[in-house]
């Protein structure tokens, strides 16, 4: 069974930003994102998207007070999807997906993992492109994505 993969807003808006959004859908086929991330990238997507709500409003309603509320919708629709894995960045979402046992991985995690796939030659072209984005990456996580991805340090 093919495990589902939720995304947040900022892997999309990232990957958007230095053309390399088709990386998500050649390392995991099909994304699913809620209405509210939907809203928050603000752009065309393509058919491998799935458009899912979470069933549980209350629940998100809750998140809504720890989280932004596209962040919120991810992490409620994940947690009615065992063994889904979410896409997120935002510390304190990261924080409160680790506390409710959800899978998670970052866009950093996506782009290591496009290269230990063989789908991309080197980590190191798409981290130079988000380096002139708005997406904050310190040298200690450029260090450890380039160590993930079994790359030279410059």
């Amino acid at each position: 069974m093919r495990r589902t993969i939720i995304s947040d807003a900022s892997c999309l808006i990232v990957l958007s930003n230095i053309d390399e959004l088709k990386i998500l859908r050649l390392v995991y086929g099909q994304i699913t994102i809620t209405p509210e991330i939907v809203s928050e990238f603000g752009e065309f997507l393509p058919s491998w998207f799935d458009v899912l709500s979470p069933k549980n409003k209350l629940r998100q309603s809750d998140l809504e007070l720890q989280v932004d509320r596209g962040e919120a919708s991810a992490i409620a629709l994940a947690l009615e999807i065992p063994g889904s894995t979410l896409i997120v960045d935002d510390q304190r979402a990261r924080k409160l997906a680790d506390k409710l046992g959800i899978d998670f991985t970052g866009t950093l995690g996506v782009i290591v993992k496009a290269k230990l796939c063989g789908i991309i030659s080197s980590v190191k072209p798409n981290l130079r492109k988000i380096q002139w984005t708005e997406f904050r990456v310190g040298n200690d996580g450029i260090l450890s994505v380039l160590s993930e991805a079994g790359e030279e340090i410059e």
